[in-house]
């Protein structure tokens, strides 16, 4: 491990840790936009999450440890997430456990502790909400499986930074495979993170909220952070989205010069990204929950085709 490594991966740290509500105030914006609104500022997510831990939690009588510990359980997961994922160089010294199955673990065991957590007080909507949330993982985490599997086989390794690496290193080629996986990907996390289509993160309607049912019973500092934990989980998967899709202006290990630019790029991509995820969300309506299992159907037959495509024409 280099010397010089160990500032690069605290500012990745850093930076997810720190960026993430400012991008999701940035979709918030983008969306006001849109829709001919001025909208609340790039900087709401940080005033409400001040507002947050500024509050003293109410917790029921019948909460257990396990309802307390769930929303730090959540936060570490998605920080260990998102500083996992090469974003802006290769060469960190977390880019050896970077592999793309541990990465959906990881989503996984976030999700089961959030699931017991929003039952384990026992009221109708956390109950809901918990199964909901496991029915929309049940069908998403096998297609986002298949959806890594596509690079992972082009670059012949699970790992994210061999990906990177494979793809930037070869001369551009368009994939179809790839773009089979990237819709696909695309339809994941929008339902992973809550998005539109699949659910409304702005919504206060139980009976038509999914991961919004899981935090009903949490207040102050315990919401602060299943909130901050949301905001660095949408940071990742658009991470992860730029490191499979476009990889290019990652910085290579040992080429310090190349970082400035490739933050700088990083930044740009989210940027678009963000915008374009407002865009998709404000042309699209909210579908019905009994169409959810077809949205990530879709998605993992999407990811399957583009196995397909690579295993039948090379490509």
């Amino acid at each position: 491990m280099n010397a010089r490594e160990i500032p690069l991966q605290l500012t990745q740290f850093v930076l997810v840790i720190g960026a993430a509500p400012l991008l999701a105030g940035w979709i918030g914006q983008c969306r006001a936009w849109l829709a001919n609104r001025s909208g609340a500022g790039l900087l709401q997510p940080y005033r409400v999450l001040r507002k947050l831990f500024h509050k003293s939690p109410v917790m029921a009588h019948e909460a257990s440890l396990l309802f307390r510990i769930a929303p730090y359980i959540l936060f570490s997961g998605m920080a260990l997430a998102g500083a996992i994922v090469p974003m802006f160089s290769t060469g960190l010294p977390f880019a050896p456990v970077a592999d793309a199955i541990a990465l959906v673990g990881i989503f996984a065991f976030t999700r089961i502790f959030a699931a017991l957590a929003a039952m384990d007080v026992g009221t109708a909507f956390g109950s809901m909400g918990a199964r909901r949330e496991m029915l929309v993982g049940f069908l998403a985490e096998p297609a986002l499986l298949i959806v890594l599997f596509t690079p992972a086989l082009i670059s012949h390794s699970t790992s994210l930074t061999v990906i990177v690496m494979s793809l930037t290193a070869a001369r551009l080629v368009l994939y179809p495979s790839m773009a089979f996986a990237a819709v696909a990907f695309t339809m994941v996390l929008l339902a992973e993170n809550a998005r539109i289509p699949v659910d409304n993160p702005d919504t206060h309607l139980e009976l038509t909220m999914i991961h919004g049912a899981l935090d009903l019973e949490y207040s102050g500092r315990y919401l602060a952070l299943i909130e901050w934990a949301s905001a660095i989980k949408l940071l990742t998967y658009i991470a992860i989205g730029i490191a499979l899709f476009v990889p290019w202006g990652i910085a290579r290990s040992g080429h310090w010069a190349h970082f400035p630019l490739a933050l700088t790029i990083f930044v740009i991509k989210v940027v678009a990204a963000g915008a374009g995820l407002a865009l998709l969300e404000t042309l699209l309506a909210k579908m019905r929950l009994f169409r959810i299992p077809e949205f990530l159907g879709t998605a993992f037959m999407l990811a399957v085709l583009g196995l397909l495509v690579h295993f039948l024409l090379g490509a």
